[in-house]
């Protein structure tokens, strides 16, 4: 990306972000959800830091919300009521770190980790120990006044009293607080929020009362607190959760001061103190696992430096202060880029486009697919490939492109045409009267293909472990894979909202795909399923041409001259290889990672022919054949005559009794591990 080109996309994120971000704090309303806004808000803080320079006064990143609206007496914040930067994934918070270190050399830091509760933030201001005025945030600098509407709710107390004094941290702190309750002021911030239970049951009376529900308890608690008649507020279950004490009564940790808060009335999370990142990190993985099963949404852990006075000397960096980061929970939407679309073909022939996106971390995982449904849906989005598009992943659902951002668009984006004819084989395209599914006519596309796979995948083959024929299956009719190369572009994201799929085993799939991208030359040749080429054949193979480049350019003649390959097997390979296709395939797998490998093989087994019987303990079926074939040796399922050693395991078969009726000659595991010197 050029400078101009981050110049304009920075004026246009700035743009769309502050007409959503009014919407959300002004007018109570979202069109887009919280996760979609804070990842086109992390794109924009990306951008700005990598050109500093284009950061204007007027960017969302350096101001906290649009004006507030009338009716409301006007408060102001001293000192203002910053947000917080947030952050997504461990190695971003570990750089927030190494920034405050470049800042505070030689420090070292201790924090206090905190659940973020996804609430209506709020100042509550005492004089005299009386509860006097409730502000919203607004625009961070100046507010709303909500006092009445805030006294009805039962977790805010209205005179400040000490409870357990014994239990402050300090004697001097006691004592200031005391002072401070008889004569002078003291400042709390928080959060109003509600319980999803409570949510729920609000929705469903609205709802009876045939009134517009709302769409989060975050979005409930705001309306509530804002609106003029305060016996609207009394009648919702709202509650309050402080976070923050403003006042200086001689705390010098931020944990000091959810110590005090509970003994003030307030309600606090108790948070922990993490005398190392690695701890609060360890933190917000476990509450995202616990998170579910909160009573209220949060959406994700709020990271403070823990000592106030090195937090005030870091100052404030944009709209928010320096020694605090929110370590935020992936969101269920994100935004992302479409940068292609394909076209996979299903069992029943059904055509599904499929949008390739820049990979984004969408609800804890990471998605490079989504789909697009049919040619209709496309239309009605009005999607170009290149386009800055929303991606939601909603519980079991596979991922879908929601929404377009057409505003964002630079002038370089490709309409998207869907095919006339089936991209797999050719045929075309048919769609029945009424139905808004393009489909392949040909019945045997499909099938083909599957067969391909379940060859591609085998042991014999790539050997991708948990990929077999029904997982391949699940992958194709869900239109997440059509074609071999698709198999190694695969993410955890686009596995765990299948059946069967869960967190572990999609975990272990990606990690098995990725094992295999190192194939032996002649498992490699076997995967291709070139007709007359078995198992056998593409050992002759590998072991004459060496590379999968020169067997690609042999000749007719060169193939005709091995052993036990006939003019067929030799013609096959040889259309096989000159077909522009296949390259174009072996080519895109290259691309994509895979290396072909033809170790110079070992000629300690030449000339011996080895049958396995029984259960071996050191190796399986598939990795003691490998070993032979490897070191020279020929591995055959059948005794003959020609066998020169049976390798018996546990519970041999028939196979032993035969080999005795011929003479061979019969050797256990261990035996043969001794003869190749590998124990």
């Amino acid at each position: 990306m050029t400078k101009q080109q981050a110049k304009k996309e920075i004026e246009k994120l700035k743009k769309l972000i502050s007409y959503h971000r009014y919407l959300y704090h002004v007018l109570d309303r979202q069109e887009i959800s919280d996760g979609a806004l804070d990842s086109l808000k992390h794109r924009l803080y990306k951008l700005e830091q990598q050109y500093p320079e284009f950061i204007t006064p007027d960017s969302p990143t350096q101001r906290i919300a649009g004006e507030p609206l009338k009716g409301f007496k006007k408060v102001k914040h001293d000192p203002p009521m910053l947000s917080i930067e947030d952050v997504f994934s461990a190695e971003e918070i570990k750089e927030w770190e190494k920034y405050i270190l470049r800042l505070k050399p030689g420090r070292n830091i201790e924090y206090f980790a905190e659940l973020k509760i996804d609430g209506f933030g709020i100042s509550l201001l005492y004089k005299d120990g009386v509860f006097v005025c409730g502000s919203t945030r607004g625009n961070g600098k100046v507010g709303e006044d909500v006092t009445q509407n805030l006294k009805t709710i039962e977790s805010i107390p209205l005179r400040l009293e000490i409870h357990d004094p014994e239990k402050f941290p300090t004697e001097r702190i006691r004592k200031r607080t005391q002072e401070l309750i008889k004569k002078g002021e003291i400042e709390i911030r928080g959060e109003v929020y509600m319980d999803k239970k409570d949510f729920d049951e609000v929705n469903r009376e609205m709802k009876k009362q045939g009134k517009k529900t709302y769409s989060n308890p975050r979005n409930l608690a705001a309306g509530s607190i804002r609106q003029l008649d305060p016996k609207l507020a009394a009648s919702r279950p709202l509650k309050f959760l402080a976070y923050d004490l403003i006042t200086d009564l001689g705390q010098t940790k931020h944990s000091e001061e959810h110590q005090i808060m509970p003994l003030l009335g307030f309600r606090t999370d108790k948070g922990i103190v993490c005398q190392n990142l690695d701890e609060a990190i360890d933190f917000w993985r476990e509450i995202a696992k616990k998170r579910d099963t909160l009573p209220f949404q949060i959406d994700g852990i709020v990271v403070n430096i823990n000592d106030n006075k090195l937090f005030q000397s870091l100052g404030v960096a944009g709209k928010s202060p320096r020694g605090v980061r929110a370590l935020k929970f992936s969101p269920k939407q994100a935004t992302t880029i479409v940068e292609d679309v394909k076209f996979q073909v299903g069992r029943t022939g059904a055509v599904t486009p499929v949008a390739c996106l820049k990979p984004v971390r969408v609800g804890g995982t990471l998605i490079s697919r989504a789909t697009l449904h049919n040619e209709d849906y496309i239309k009605k989005l009005g999607l170009k490939i290149g386009d800055t598009v929303i991606v939601e992943r909603a519980g079991d659902v596979i991922p879908a492109v929601v929404k377009v951002f057409p505003e964002l668009r630079v002038g370089k984006e490709k309409t998207i045409h869907f095919p006339k004819h089936c991209p797999i084989c050719g045929a075309k395209l048919v769609k029945k009267e009424g139905e808004v599914i393009w489909r392949c006519p040909n019945p045997n596309c499909p099938a083909r293909k599957r067969r391909f796979l379940y060859n591609f995948t085998s042991k014999k083959a790539f050997d991708i472990n948990g990929l077999g024929p029904k997982v391949i299956d699940q992958l194709m009719d869900e239109g997440i894979i059509s074609w071999a190369p698709d198999i190694f572009e695969l993410k955890e994201g686009d596995l765990l909202p299948l059946e069967r799929f869960a967190e572990k085993s999609a975990s272990k799939l990606i990690q098995s795909i990725e094992k295999s991208k190192t194939i032996s030359l002649d498992h490699f040749i076997y995967s291709l399923s070139i007709r007359h080429v078995g198992e056998k054949t593409a050992v002759d193979l590998a072991r004459r041409f060496q590379t999968i480049d020169n067997l690609s350019q042999a000749s007719m003649s060169d193939l005709k001259s091995l052993n036990d390959i006939g003019p067929e097997a030799a013609q096959a390979i040889y259309e096989w290889f000159h077909n522009k296709q296949n390259r174009e395939f072996i080519s895109r797998l290259k691309k994509l990672g895979i290396r072909i490998i033809n170790e110079g093989r070992s000629k300690k087994l030449q000339g011996k022919k080895f049958v396995i019987t029984g259960v071996l303990k050191h190796y399986s079926r598939q990795e003691i054949k490998d070993v032979i074939v490897n070191l020279g040796g020929e591995a055959s399922d059948s005794i003959s005559k020609n066998t020169t050693y049976l390798i018996v395991g546990k519970n041999p078969g028939s196979k032993l009794e035969k080999a005795k009726k011929l003479g061979v000659k019969v050797i256990s595991e261990e035996e043969f591990l001794r003869m190749i010197e590998r124990k």
